[in-house]
């Protein structure tokens, strides 16, 4: 089922991007970002420290569609401490303007998580236990800036397969 959901989002992204990049507006172009993020991922198995830190970095570009449409596709990665170990992952992202300056988006992608098992019950696994589980990300989030700089600020909420809960939030440079 993971394997069936990914493909698809992929399949639907690789798709919509070059369609968005035919129909984007001719004042606008596409708009590469890099960031710093910092946040929480609380893993919702009920143990008393379930979850962790993340810190990390994101990178990721948006194609208009039209005046206040868009359509991208970004990458992260995420150091933790607490329950999770690292994390990365991708994701298609669709949203509106808000403004000049502001985005309001949704984002769908596939989350590869590490987790710090010691932290997390105690004990260290036995030689061979696999630590990672991957799974569907779903999300939604805000990002706006402030004058004219090409920094804007994010603040986004996402969930692994509806089992975890990750809020993030950032600072992204445009180029």
């Amino acid at each position: 089922m993971k394997k069936i959901v990914f493909t698809t989002l992929a399949v639907a992204a690789a798709a919509a991007l070059p369609a968005a990049a035919q129909a984007q507006s001719t004042t606008r172009t596409a708009e590469p970002y890099v960031g710093a993020t910092i946040g929480i991922h609380d893993l919702g198995v009920g143990l008393p420290d379930d979850d962790g830190g993340i810190y990390g970095v994101v990178a990721g570009v948006d194609v208009p569609v039209g005046e206040r449409f868009f359509v991208g596709a970004e990458g992260n990665f995420n150091l933790g401490d607490g329950a999770i170990d690292q994390e990365y992952g991708v994701a298609a992202r669709a949203g509106v303007r808000v403004g000049e300056r502001g985005k309001v988006y949704v984002r769908g992608g596939y989350q590869e998580v590490k987790f710090d098992v010691r932290n997390l019950i105690g004990v260290n696994p036995p030689a061979g236990f696999d630590r990672t589980d991957g799974d569907y990300l779903v999300g939604a989030g805000v990002e706006f800036g402030l004058g004219d700089a090409p920094v804007r600020f994010r603040a986004g909420v996402d969930t692994i397969a509806f089992d975890s809960t990750r809020a993030t939030v950032g600072v992204l440079f445009g180029f």
